[in-house]
């Protein structure tokens, strides 16, 4: 693919589900002031896409974020990027598939249940049919899938814009200071909340798409930098303007308790027949209540087409991805077999029966997005190393996108990479915990029996040496913290101690950051080394020879 296919396969992981129902939930944590958590957002996902432009256009590989911490830290800390890696993507269709049931449910109650805000065994079946689909479009190659892509990218951007635009003329402008509350009826901590359990985050997610099909991209070393950095900044520009429009558009009938109240009460009877259409499908029912019929008819067809289209996207992410771990010896040499048309076929089948998994546990759009948002942030995490590692190991290595100031933007998009970490509350990152133990003892057991196995001597072991101090010492500061995240129905489930005050524990967490940062920096692979890893993998197809 070229350059408009790049950006559009960012982009449409970009604009997906989270327009949909972004601008609600971060409203209803934050107020108005919401506009602000997408501003922090966004510039710590620019922050962390500059990193990544820079990678992938240093090396151009498939599965790219899975595989630059393998370059820099050897296999220890590559295999656990790459399940970081891997984790995130496979669990994003299933998220997709809900945001389609919950909005259609308007038409057809049977598939989402308003009252428990989960889907039911219809949807659920549905559910699955969609991820089918998936599966099958990107059997037919990525150049089908490019034009198929680009086609429902045109429709994915016009939608929102059209909303931004028709919305605006229905402006009330005491929804911004007015209504109980006011302004920030959160404070700070509702503000910062938001950016991650309103699904803000999640909602940026999907620039480094562009990197995981680095290897299927014309002229990747000029296409991709700049591919990351247009789609970002569509997305970053559409957001804002999304929830601007939203509050000011917004029915102050439905705002009478506040911004933070705009949800059904407990008992279902009673449940005012506005707010439970808000909350199945936030501005569809914005734009009907503007009496926009025919606005709210769009919105709620684009509820099917943009989440198919970031669906359809992210399962060709977790194949590449998966064959990205299988080509370092990570994961069994199937998830490397590709078809005639040079689709990783074992890899795409296993994505999809693995996506599968998490639509059980997690029933809802609301309740997956957290824990996404936090895998998608720890394997962003390992980006700012990798370039950090970069500039020391190869510093006159071709870089045809080149950060500036990389010595002081690298520790500190590590930093912002452990905030929104933090932020996504300890009952995700508990969970988070255990999908991250489980498949060290699945990979760890693959490894035993794996005669060719990754090169795992005294080296690697030494420059992954921060990783379990890096991965506790996150657990452990998030378990002290204030930000619980979404209630937990487990029974016995751990919970936060609230012991650390707000802005104490962002303190504890930069400089904790920077620890990690420093000392990575100093136990990373020698140049010998490294150069050695990147030479041998350069006898793969998708990895050009070492650039320097």
């Amino acid at each position: 693919m070229g350059f408009v296919g790049a950006v559009w396969s960012s982009e449409s992981s970009i604009i997906g589900s989270g327009w949909l129902f972004g601008a609600l939930f971060a409203a209803q944590l934050a107020g108005p002031s919401a506009i602000i958590s997408w501003v922090i957002a966004g510039i710590a996902v620019i922050i962390l896409a500059l990193v990544h432009a820079e990678l992938g256009g240093m090396y151009p590989v498939s599965g790219g974020t899975a595989r630059f911490p393998h370059f820099a830290f050897g296999s220890i800390a590559g295999i656990s990027f790459g399940f970081f890696s891997w984790l995130q993507a496979v669990a994003v269709a299933p998220i997709e598939t809900y945001a389609v049931m919950q909005y259609a449910s308007y038409y057809e109650p049977s598939l989402f249940n308003s009252s428990t805000g989960i889907v039911t065994g219809t949807g659920l079946l549905l559910c699955v049919v969609m991820m089918a689909i998936f599966t099958a479009v990107n059997f037919l190659g990525i150049k089908w899938l490019a034009r198929t892509n680009s086609t429902i990218m045109w429709w994915k951007i016009a939608i929102p814009v059209l909303a931004i635009i028709i919305l605006a003329f229905k402006w009330h402008s005491g929804n911004f200071s007015s209504i109980p509350g006011g302004f920030a009826p959160g404070g700070a901590k509702g503000v910062l909340s938001a950016v991650v359990g309103g699904g803000i985050v999640f909602a940026y997610l999907g620039f480094e798409q562009a990197d995981q099909l680095a290897g299927e991209i014309k002229n990747p070393q000029k296409n991709l930098p700049r591919a990351i950095i247009t789609a970002i900044a569509i997305g970053t520009v559409i957001y804002i303007l999304l929830q601007v429009v939203f509050i000011a558009a917004m029915d102050p009938a439905a705002l009478t308790h506040g911004w933070l109240n705009t949800t059904c009460p407990a008992a279902p009877a009673k449940c005012s027949a506005i707010l439970s259409n808000i909350n199945s499908g936030p501005f569809a029912a914005v734009a009907g209540l503007a009496a926009l019929g025919w606005l709210a008819i769009i919105l709620r067809v684009d509820a099917v087409v943009s989440p198919f289209g970031t669906g359809l996207i992210y399962q060709t992410s977790t194949s590449r991805v998966g064959y990205g771990l299988g080509r370092n010896r990570y994961y069994p040499q199937l998830f490397t077999k590709t078809d005639s048309r040079g689709v990783p076929w074992f890899s795409l089948v296993f994505g999809f029966v693995a996506g599968l998994v998490f639509l059980l546990p997690f029933p809802s759009w609301h309740s997956l997005v957290s824990l996404v948002t936090g895998a998608s942030v720890l394997m962003y995490a390992g980006a700012p190393l990798a370039l950090g590692a970069f500039r020391g190991q190869v510093p006159e290595a071709t870089r045809p996108y080149k950060l500036g100031g990389a010595s002081f933007m690298a520790p500190i998009a590590f930093i912002v990479a452990n905030f929104i970490i933090y932020w996504s509350g300890f009952q995700t990152i508990w969970k988070l915990g255990l999908c991250i133990v489980v498949g060290y003892v699945l990979i760890g057991v693959y490894q035993v029996f794996n005669h060719e196995r990754p090169k795992m001597g005294r080296q690697e072991w030494v420059a992954a040496s921060w990783l379990p101090v890096y991965l506790i010492g996150l657990g452990i500061i998030s378990w002290l913290g204030e930000y619980s995240g979404q209630s937990s129905s487990t029974p016995l489930a751990p919970t936060n101690t609230n012991t650390i005050p707000l802005w104490w524990d962002l303190v504890i967490i930069a400089v904790f950051s920077l620890v990690i940062y420093y000392w990575a920096m100093f136990t990373r692979l020698p140049r010998e080394e490294m150069l050695e890893i990147v030479g041998e993998q350069s006898s793969y197809t998708d990895v050009p020879p070492p650039s320097i």
